[in-house]
C-alpha cells in the first residue's frame, strides 16, 4: 500500500499503478466533507462514474448513491460439486443447457417469479416488482458471467457474477436525481463529481437505504435462481450418478453498510469491492481466461476491512474492442483449453486482454485477503 497526498484526506492506495482519471475521482473524494479518515483504492481500482470502481469511502453521517452505483448488490456467488473432473463434451452440454434455461444479456423470463416484496417505503422498487419478477434468475449482460472451473482442492466448481439487474439502475438513478436536487444541504459538493448525496437520517436518505437494502437481496436471490438452475442441470447431466453441492458462497461488491471505523460509525461505500473482516469468506474473480480464487479476510483496517472484487479493466470497451486482436484473443483462450463465446469483434471488451493481471491484483493485497482455492475456468458464458 501507497499513501498519496492530497490538500484534503489521505488517499491509501494497494493499486501500484492507478490511471489519471481514477486518481482524479480519489482527490474528489478526499475533499468531501464528510469523508472519513482516509480513501482506500483496492488494487483492481479503475475509473468509474463518478467514484472509482474498486473505490472504498467512509463517510459519517450521508450516503451516496452513485458511490454505490447502478448495479447495487451485483456481486459472486461460488458452488463446488462433488465431482473431481469433467470432459470436454460433458462442459459443452452443460453450457448448452445454461444458454437454454439462463436468459442473457435485456432477455428477461417469461414467467414471473417468486420474490419477496418490497418495503413499504421502497417506492421504485414497488414500481418495478413486476418487471423484476421477470428478471430473478436472469444473467444481464456486461461482464456477468457464468463459469464451469476447476478447484484446487480437486473438485468441479462453477461460479455466477450477476447482480440487481435493471431495479437496481432504476433505485441509483432515481435517488441520485433526488439528490443533486435537495434544497436544504449542509455542504456543497461540486455538481461535475457527480457525488450528490442524501442525509443517512433524513427520510429520503432512509428510503434509499431501505430500496439499497431491498437490492441486495433481489441480486443475492437472482444468483440463488441461477444457482439453483445450474445445481438441476448437473444432477440431470451426470444421472444417475448423485451428486452433491456445497458450500455456497453468496458475496456483494456493490453496496453501503453502516460500520464502526477509526473511531466512529460511518457509512462505508464499496463501489466494486468486497468486505474481508478476519476470516470473512470472499471471492475475487480474474478473467474470462485467468483464474479466480477464493479468499479470506484479514481485517486489515487501513483498507477499511475491504479488498478488490476481481482483476479490473486496464481498458475501456470500447477502447478493447479498437485495440485488441480477436485471432490473438481466441487463440489465448484455445491454448488454455478454455470453452469460450468469443466470435466477433464486439466481444473483445470482455476478452482477457482487456483486464489487469490478476497475478499482480492478487499480490498487492496480500495484506489484504489470503488465498484459500484456486478456481481454472474450463468453460465460460457470458452475458
Amino acid at each position: 500500500m501507497k499513501i498519496i497526498q492530497t490538500p484534503g484526506l489521505k488517499i491509501y492506495s494497494w493499486c501500484n499503478d492507478p490511471e489519471d482519471g481514477t486518481i482524479e475521482q480519489a482527490f474528489n473524494l478526499a475533499q468531501l466533507p464528510f469523508a472519513h479518515h482516509h480513501i482506500a483504492l483496492m488494487p483492481d481500482t479503475h475509473q468509474g462514474y463518478g467514484m472509482p470502481i474498486g473505490g472504498v469511502l467512509a463517510a459519517e453521517g450521508v450516503i451516496i448513491p452513485n458511490a454505490v452505483g447502478v448495479d447495487i448488490g451485483c456481486g459472486m456467488l461460488a458452488c463446488r460439486t462433488s465431482l473431481n473432473e469433467i470432459s470436454r463434451d460433458m462442459i459443452k452440454k452443460i453450457m448448452g443447457e445454461i444458454r437454454g434455461n439462463i436468459p442473457v444479456g435485456f432477455k428477461h423470463r417469461d414467467e414471473p417469479q417468486d420474490i419477496d416484496y418490497p418495503p413499504g417505503n421502497a417506492s421504485i422498487s414497488i414500481e418495478e416488482y413486476e418487471s423484476a419478477r421477470r428478471q430473478a434468475g436472469t444473467l444481464g449482460g456486461g461482464n456477468h458471467f457464468i463459469e464451469i472451473q476447476a478447484g484446487s482442492d480437486g473438485f468441479i466448481w462453477f461460479m455466477i457474477h450477476s447482480g440487481s439487474r435493471n431495479i437496481g439502475k432504476k433505485v441509483c438513478d432515481h435517488y441520485n436525481k433526488t439528490a443533486k436536487q435537495l434544497k436544504s444541504r449542509k455542504f456543497s459538493i461540486p455538481e461535475k463529481w457527480d457525488l450528490a448525496y442524501l442525509p443517512a437520517d433524513s427520510e429520503i436518505g432512509c428510503q434509499y437505504i431501505a430500496e439499497m437494502e431491498y437490492c441486495q437481496k433481489f441480486a443475492a436471490e437472482n444468483r440463488n435462481k441461477m444457482s439453483d438452475i445450474i445445481i438441476q442441470i448437473f444432477s440431470e447431466v451426470f444421472s444417475p450418478l448423485k451428486l452433491t453441492f456445497d458450500p455456497v458462497y453468496n458475496v456483494h461488491h456493490n453496496y453501503a453498510r453502516l460500520e464502526h471505523h477509526f473511531g466512529k460509525k460511518v457509512w462505508v461505500h464499496r463501489k466494486g469491492a468486497i468486505s474481508a473482516r478476519l476470516r470473512e469468506t470472499g471471492i475475487i474473480p480474474g478473467s474470462q481466461g485467468t483464474k479466480s480464487y477464493i479468499v479470506k479476510g484479514l481485517g486489515n483496517a487501513d483498507s477499511f476491512e475491504s479488498c478488490s472484487h476481481g482483476a479490473g479493466r486496464r481498458m475501456g470497451r470500447k477502447e478493447a474492442q479498437r485495440t485488441l486482436v480477436l485471432g490473438d484473443e481466441i487463440k489465448y483462450m484455445e491454448k488454455k483449453g478454455i470453452i469460450h463465446g468469443m466470435r466477433s469483434v464486439k466481444d473483445l471488451d470482455e476478452a482477457a486482454g482487456a483486464y489487469k493481471n490478476i497475478d499482480v491484483v492478487m499480490k498487492e493485497q496480500s495484506d489484504l485477503t489470503e488465498i484459500t482455492l484456486e478456481l481454472i475456468p474450463l468453460g465460460v458464458i457470458k452475458g
